[in-house]
């Protein structure tokens, strides 16, 4: 059987640039590059869920109304509303909806003793007393109906509440004023697995294709999700609350220990919004996560196992306690690190992520990024439209380390695979003068030289010069798990558009960075007539998570198609690709009316397993139109008599 070549068919998510889907939030990245029309668009989708306008009688083309109940035009809303809608996306200092960076809660613990005038005592209700009671603690009725009195011998240590400042107050945040949580039900749901919901659900419908049309040709179980986060599920309806709640004095609930696992992304989505029963999981490899769970779902579609993949991730990591953990790693752009670098009394929070230049530490950031990937010939019998493939994703541990978040040799090796499977594919000119790169980008003066370090050693063996370098940290951050789901994104964005990102947030390329042969285009770089054949994407985690992928444009995916196939299939493929495409346009106009709830079928076609028939050469599920298949050959057949 011929390798099935795993191409995307749909994307979606939110991140700090906004919507994913049909490339608005790689727009917002290239924003000034636009055509006025495409601006506009931009601000528009982008005013519309941080709320600051709503969609009239018009439409997404016609009428808005402003929160007074003024109507407005396209042009006004863009008027109005371009700077709200700028400052409010990207990285920029924490927002009040995470928390105030300038009083944090927390408790300073203080030693209490009687004064030379006599004993410390004060009073309390009986049944806040604590049990056991503390050393030292004599009880005594007050008179005072259900409080008693206290009075200490000796020294009581006790913790009162206060607030504290941030040392970090920058970060990648969802667009200002748009609440993930406010489109469906999501009672006690974590931040991370609200907006798993809305990305999954942006990526589905931007296929154009019905689900359940989708599920017609394939077996129940020949759909794979891959999707989680690396830090779990942190804040306070998560571990977050449930490692918070004995200390805070309060009680654990029946629902933080298992929303806030890391693999809950995958299961939400299997449970609620596509029903199923096929493969699931994560694999987490600190910030290459992504690329792992990639390498996984194009295994799964090149082998047979799986005919249709959703891969992804979802992380909200900004919280004081995530910040204060990178932090005392020293792996943070803290602010008095930004003002040294600045020299300058206010820290610049705009610019807190400069990859390949003068930086001090990395941005984190929230973020919810999914594809859809399906094998050619589903994508052909279908007419889904393909916007590009994934061929190789590589992945290289560092060997001995003394440091284990310091950089290693993997990512030689993963990139110098990832070139050299391109030019196998592709042939030498395709990678030398039609590709660039996604870097990692992180922002740290380590990867700074590292990481170009590996590009420009491989970028020598293989006699490329001037290779484009690219970094989204610079405008998104860091968002941990789902960080090269960020750059497979503005990748596709790439594909589309032809307009490079560039490192705007870098003034001035660093001069550790000793890289002759790559190209750190530090202002958006139109590719013109140039095409693009293939990205890499490049991933360094902690712990020696090396992963690099290579994605290649849907021109050259194409030109592949007709080669296997043929010019009369891929004619009839063109005929149902025109109603895939009228489809895709009405849910773009949905998604900029607001319209973009998640699919959430809570509790909804459940299976009843008194229905399942299990027979020697399948399983049939009640609800399911096709069976699993039980017909198994023996792959050992040389081994055995």
């Amino acid at each position: 059987m011929k390798t099935r070549l795993p191409v995307i068919v749909g994307f979606g998510g939110f991140g700090p640039a906004g919507r994913s889907s049909f490339h608005h939030a790689y727009r917002r990245m290239v924003f000034d590059s636009l055509p006025k029309k495409l601006q506009q668009e931009t601000v528009i989708s982008l005013a519309v869920i941080m709320k600051l306008v709503s969609v009239g009688e018009g439409g997404a083309d016609g009428s808005y109304v402003n929160p007074e109940g003024a109507a407005l035009s396209a042009g006004d809303v863009d008027a109005l509303y371009r700077s709200e809608v700028l400052e409010g996306t990207l990285v920029r200092r924490i927002e009040s909806n995470h928390f105030d960076v300038d009083a944090v809660p927390t408790h300073k613990p203080v030693s209490l003793s009687p004064s030379e005038t006599g004993a410390l005592s004060f009073q309390v209700r009986r049944k806040q007393l604590p049990k056991p009671l503390p050393e030292g603690w004599q009880v005594e009725d007050s008179g005072e109906g259900d409080h008693v009195t206290v009075a200490l011998a000796g020294t009581a240590n006790i913790k009162v509440d206060c607030t504290r400042k941030m040392p970090v107050s920058s970060a990648g945040q969802l667009p200002t004023g748009f609440d993930p949580g406010s489109y469906y039900r999501s009672n006690f749901h974590p931040r991370g697995l609200k907006m798993a919901l809305l990305g999954a659900t942006d990526a589905l419908r931007s296929m154009g294709i019905d689900w359940q049309q989708v599920m017609e040709k394939v077996n129940p179980d020949e759909v794979s999700v891959y999707s989680g986060s690396l830090m779990c599920q942190v804040d306070e309806h998560g571990y977050g609350g449930f490692m918070q709640s004995s200390l805070m004095g309060g009680r654990v609930t029946a629902k933080q220990m298992a929303l806030g696992m890391n693999s809950m992304p995958a299961d939400f989505i299997n449970a609620y919004v596509l029903g199923s029963v096929g493969t699931t999981g994560s694999t987490t490899g600190a910030c290459a996560t992504f690329l792992y769970n990639l390498r996984i779902a194009i295994s799964d579609i090149q082998a047979g196992r799986s005919r249709v993949v959703l891969v992804g991730n979802s992380e909200a990591p900004v919280t004081p306690e995530m910040i204060d953990g990178y932090h005392a790693m020293g792996a943070l752009a803290s602010d008095e690190k930004l003002r040294k670098l600045e020299n300058s009394e206010q820290p610049d929070h705009r610019r807190a992520s400069r990859p390949f230049g003068d930086n001090c530490g990395f941005t984190l950031a929230e973020s919810s990024q999914y594809f859809v990937l399906m094998d050619d010939a589903l994508a052909l019998e279908l007419g889904a439209e393909i916007i590009g493939a994934v061929t190789d994703v590589f992945v290289n541990a560092d060997g001995h380390k003394k440091s284990i978040s310091a950089p290693g040799p993997g990512n030689y090796i993963t990139m110098a695979k990832a070139v050299a499977s391109a030019v196998a594919l592709l042939g030498e000119n395709a990678v030398k003068q039609r590709s660039f790169v996604q870097a990692h980008g992180s922002s740290t003066p380590k990867n700074r030289t590292t990481e170009a370090d590996v590009l420009q050693q491989v970028a020598t063996t293989f006699d490329i010069e001037q290779w484009p370098i690219v970094a989204v940290k610079s405008y998104v951050g860091h968002s941990l798990a789902p960080a090269s789901a960020d750059q497979l994104m503005a990748t596709l964005g790439v594909f589309h558009h032809g307009i490079l990102p560039g490192i705007k947030t870098t003034e001035v390329i660093a001069e550790d960075v000793q890289a002759d042969r790559l190209q750190f285009p530090l202002q958006d770089m139109r590719l013109g007539e140039q095409t693009i054949d293939v990205a890499f994407l490049n991933s360094k985690g902690f712990g020696g998570n090396n992963a690099t992928a290579c994605v290649i444009a849907p021109t050259v995916v194409e030109k592949m198609i007709i080669n296997r196939y043929g010019k009369e299939v891929i004619s009839e493929y063109h005929k149902k690709r025109e109603k895939v495409r009228e489809n895709i346009a009405s849910y773009e106009m949905a998604a900029q009316r607001g319209e973009i709830a998640p699919i959430y079928k809570f509790g909804e076609s459940m299976i009843d397993e008194s229905e399942i028939v299990i027979k020697n050469d399948g399983v049939t599920l009640p609800g399911y139109q096709r069976s699993v298949n039980l017909s198994f050959s023996n792959p050992y057949s040389d081994m055995i008599d």
